[in-house]
Order: structure tokens, then C-alpha cells, then sequence
């Protein structure tokens, strides 16, 4: 979490100084790290393979270069990486990006479709560039960018496919001496990036602090979700102990308590407890009166819906008094696993009444505490009750 805050005070510095960082994607192949250079005009970034042993995403470092208030991060080529660790690079730079630029040497391919379809899902404007354009004449060029078009119909805007020559092949200079015997040598061409140059500077003029500044919101945003996700979870890993502990000791009490019915009454006492507990765990702290009003909500739902189950109760609390106590072998268990079940049903129920902020929602209480009732695996939590009510008797 503290890299993650200290992102977010990197982007807002980012605002203050008017930079547009630009993430660079494409295969190791199609020359991105070459048209980094050129945009640059410098050598900023290594050439070749760059990081070709990589197949971790979270392994990747990311180089960047800065010119004139655009930051260009460069990355893994996409052929280097598996189509989940691809997938995930692709968000992570994305968050750290205002917009990307897609590199291609050809007509794309399928793993090339893929990614691109991946970075658009990113939500950052997304330019499309055809490299080594210098190969091909001027009909093969206008009709290989026509195809990039149409396979970026819906991701890329058109005038944002564009042609560039990052390292164009040497020209080849052929001169005759007096002798008139040939000679052939080759003169470097100066890289054709003029086009994306003026579109990306264009883009950092018109909306570079405003992309800047969405993209910033948009991961405090994220961030903040996080925090509040990390402390929900907090809370409900809380709320567990806290109901299981009242589902021992009310089971417990329940099947050792010798005077008919009286255990329920105590089972109710510590129903109203246990939702002050919950209570106060999600910060929302009831009384022991509003506890109680809540338990009595919840249990008369839960009584219309498995009155069954309450009956058994009474029977078998009945039972132990009319007995002597000498039926509490035969039913503290299974009286107790009852209990417990109850326990977490009302448990359960009560949490999600607190996390809706104590409501019961558009529905009301009847329909949240049966969904409650219908998410829980009984037999499961009665087994596990059993096996613990016998392991404590045992004692």
C-alpha cells in the first residue's frame, strides 16, 4: 500500500510539471525500443531483445526516458511474456500510463490482435504505429495501413494509425571513380517520426494534463477501493471469530443447562450480545436494547422459515427436564449443534444488516435473512457443531 500512495503523489507531481507519460508496446521485433530512440533522438533505450529472459510480469523493470515533457516507458516485448502475464503488464503499465502506443512492423498478427484488444480494454487513448514503413512502397503502405485500421476498427481512432521509419535500412550510394569502376557504400537515413512526433505532442498540448489528471483520480480511485476492500475483509475475518465464539459458548450452555426451556432464554441473551459485538466491529455500535430488537427481527423471520428447526429445540429442552437430566446424552448434542446453527444464522444475518449500513434493503429483512439461510451449507455446520459440542463434554 505505500508504494501504491506514493504512485499517486508521483502522478500528481506528473500534473504539476505537465508530463504525458507514454507507454511503448509491441513485439521485441517490431522496433520499439528503436522508435523510443528516435522520438527521443537519442539512444535512451537498449536495442535487440530487450529483457528476453523476462516471463514474469511482476519481474519487469520498465525503462523510461523523458523529452520535452513526454515520458516514454518502454517494455518486455509482448511475444516475451504468456497471454496472462502479457495481460497483466498491460494494466500494470497502464495504471503508471497516459497513453500507448501500439508498435507493429506488418499486418498483425494473432497474439498482436490479442494485445491489442488487451490495451484497449486499459481505458488510455491507444495509437497504432506501422514501423520500417521505408520497406515498402507507397501503395504497399497505404494499403497495409488500411488493414491495421480495420483490425483496430473500435480500439484505435483512424487518423491515430500512422506509418513511421524508426531505423530505416541504410541507403545504398553507388559512385564511379575516374576509372570508372564502381563503388558501393551505404549512408544512414535519418528516422521518419515526424508523424507520431506531431500527434503525440499535439495530444500533450490539447489534453496531456487532463489525461494526466483522470488517470490519477482514476487510481486513487482504485486505491481507495483497496483500502476499503482490505478493511472489509478485516472486518468480516472479525466478525467470524466473533460469531464462532458465541457458537460455542452457546451451544455448550445450551446442552448442559439442566432446567427446561431455561436455555433458551439463555441462548437469546447471548444472541443480543454476540450483535452488540458484531456491532461495534463494523463501527456501527447498537445497545443491548437495539440488539435486541434486531435479534427479535431476525428470529421471527428465521421461526417462518424453519419453524421446524425451533421445534426440535423445544422438544428436546423439554425433554431433558422431564427426564431428570437423563436424556442429556441423547440430546445435549444435538440441542447444542441446533443452537450453534442458530447462532451463525442470526449472526450472519445480523452482519449483513450492519454492512448495509443497518439496513435491510429494498427487500426487507424477510427476504435478506432467507438468503442468508439459503447461502449457509447446514448439515455442514451441524456436523462440525456436533464434533465440537462432544470434543468439549468430554472434557
Amino acid at each position: 500500500m505505500a508504494s501504491d500512495f506514493r504512485r499517486v503523489e508521483t502522478m500528481l507531481e506528473r500534473i504539476e510539471h505537465e508530463e504525458l507519460h507514454v507507454a511503448v508496446f509491441g513485439r521485441v521485433s517490431a522496433g520499439k525500443s528503436a522508435l523510443g530512440n528516435a522520438l527521443l533522438g537519442r539512444d535512451a533505450f537498449a536495442m535487440g531483445v530487450l529483457h528476453g529472459t523476462t516471463t514474469e510480469a511482476d519481474a519487469v523493470r520498465l525503462d523510461e526516458a523523458a523529452h520535452a515533457g513526454l515520458v516514454l516507458i518502454d517494455t518486455p516485448g509482448i511475444n516475451e511474456l504468456g497471454g496472462e502475464a502479457r495481460e497483466k503488464l498491460a494494466f500494470d503499465v497502464a495504471e503508471v500510463s497516459d497513453l500507448i502506443v501500439f508498435v507493429a512492423d506488418g499486418d498483425l498478427t494473432r497474439d498482436e490482435r490479442d494485445a491489442l484488444r488487451t490495451l484497449a480494454a486499459t481505458a488510455r487513448p491507444l495509437l497504432l504505429v506501422l514501423n520500417k514503413s521505408d520497406r515498402y512502397n507507397d501503395d504497399e503502405r497505404d494499403g497495409l495501413l488500411e488493414r491495421l485500421r480495420e483490425h483496430a476498427a473500435g480500439l484505435v481512432r483512424r487518423e491515430d494509425v500512422l506509418a513511421v521509419a524508426a531505423r530505416p535500412a541504410p541507403r545504398v550510394v553507388i559512385e564511379s571513380d575516374a576509372r570508372g569502376v564502381e563503388h558501393r557504400t551505404s549512408e544512414p537515413r535519418p528516422a521518419d517520426v515526424a508523424a507520431l512526433k506531431a500527434r503525440l505532442i499535439a495530444i500533450a498540448e490539447r489534453e496531456g494534463k487532463a489525461l494526466a489528471a483522470i488517470h490519477a483520480g482514476l487510481f486513487a480511485g482504485k486505491l481507495t477501493d483497496q483500502v476499503n476492500a482490505r478493511i472489509a475483509g478485516a472486518r468480516r475475518d472479525v466478525a467470524s471469530g466473533v460469531i464462532r465464539q458465541y457458537c460455542i459458548a452457546k451451544s455448550v450452555a445450551v446442552a448442559l443447562n439442566p432446567v427446561p426451556v431455561a436455555d433458551l432464554l439463555l441462548a437469546g441473551g447471548l444472541d443480543a450480545a454476540m450483535v452488540v459485538q458484531l456491532s461495534r466491529v463494523y463501527g456501527l455500535p447498537l445497545t443491548r436494547a437495539e440488539s435486541g430488537r434486531l435479534v427479535v427481527v431476525i428470529s421471527t423471520q428465521l421461526a417462518a422459515l424453519m419453524g421446524a428447526v425451533w421445534g426440535v429445540q423445544l422438544v428436546a429442552s423439554a425433554l431433558k427436564g422431564l427426564s431428570g437430566g437423563l436424556s442429556v446424552v441423547v440430546t445435549a448434542a444435538a440441542q447444542g449443534a441446533l443452537g450453534w446453527y442458530a447462532t451463525v444464522l442470526i449472526g450472519r444475518a445480523a452482519e449483513r444488516y450492519l454492512v448495509s449500513g443497518k439496513s435491510w434493503g429494498e427487500h426487507g429483512a424477510k427476504r435478506a435473512v432467507a438468503d442468508i439461510v439459503a447461502s449457509l451449507d447446514r448439515d455442514s455446520i451441524l456436523r462440525e457443531a456436533r464434533e465440537e459440542i462432544l470434543r468439549r463434554l468430554r472434557k
